[in-house]
């Protein structure tokens, strides 16, 4: 796991500071990516800002990085920036590529910045709050919220590692795509192939199993619409791999999901003529 996948990408001082006390997923999140961005960045939290102090402050002292104040900005959406949000703006298109910058905003910044500014609920923001100190504890504040730090930036480093993996993986499955018949695509081993079939001409994947044998998914209509082009049919889904096996003929064929996504064979030929056969229904 590349645990510095931001690292250099953007100048951040060598210096950082934060409110103290109590923490939500704005400050948290963001001292998780400046870290990312800076492994040496020394974060400092606490309720006055140093005087003359030489670094980054962030969710305190009413600066570029603060959102607390009277004129505190929002997005042209009506989303209003926290400390996270205002971080990854500045930042984020730096260390990504513009198109996940944005993506990453709309399905992640912001609704923990909604969740800062307006209480509302998100799950996230939830699992976050409870690394605070309760009531009756003696924990201190500060190690409460540097173990949050360190949860969050997982968080981050898992998304942006399989961002990357993404990407590597268009290689392999445009040259898969190039080598395949049009319909049924044959993948040498996984990789992250939806981002480049979704609306192809390509109705079903095959590839290798991690659990042994070969998987056969459908292709989704869209990026927001889990809708299959062509489901497996439905006298399929949810059978065991006798009944597969006799209604179908294909003699290793051992697995269709309830909802009629993904199909599973022990032999390459038998996962492909899966996919044919279920391509006659369409």
């Amino acid at each position: 796991m590349d645990r510095d996948i931001f690292k250099g990408k953007a100048d951040v001082p060598a210096k950082g500071f934060t409110h103290g006390g109590n923490f939500h997923s704005d400050d948290v999140f963001a001292t998780a990516f400046l870290r990312m961005i800076n492994p040496n960045i020394i974060i400092k939290r606490g309720f006055d800002v140093p005087e003359n102090f030489d670094g980054i402050v962030y969710d305190i002292g009413r600066g570029r990085f603060d959102h607390h104040q009277e004129d505190k900005e929002y997005r042209e959406n009506g989303c209003p920036y926290a400390a996270f949000g205002l971080l990854w703006r500045e930042f984020g298109a730096s260390c990504t590529d513009e198109e996940e910058a944005a993506y990453f905003d709309e399905h992640f910044v912001q609704p923990l910045d909604e969740s800062d500014n307006t209480g509302c609920s998100n799950m996230i923001a939830k699992v976050i709050d409870e690394f605070n100190p309760s009531w009756d504890s003696d924990e201190e504040y500060d190690d409460c919220f540097f173990r949050a730090v360190d949860f969050a930036q997982e968080i981050l480093i898992n998304h942006f590692n399989s961002v990357a993996g993404r990407g590597r993986a268009k290689e392999l499955v445009r040259k898969a795509m190039e080598e395949s018949d049009g319909k049924i695509l044959i993948l040498p081993k996984f990789a992250p192939w939806k981002g480049e079939v979704i609306g192809s001409s390509y109705v079903f994947a095959v590839y290798p199993s991690n659990r042994g044998g070969y998987s056969v998914q459908g292709v989704p209509v869209s990026d927001e619409d889990n809708t299959l082009v062509c489901d497996f049919p439905e006298e399929w889904c949810g059978k065991t791999a006798e009944e597969l096996v006799e209604m179908t003929g294909i003699k290793s064929f051992r697995f269709c999901h309830p909802n009629g996504f993904l199909a599973a064979a022990d032999e390459f030929e038998d996962a492909v003529a899966i996919a044919g056969l279920a391509l006659e229904r369409l």
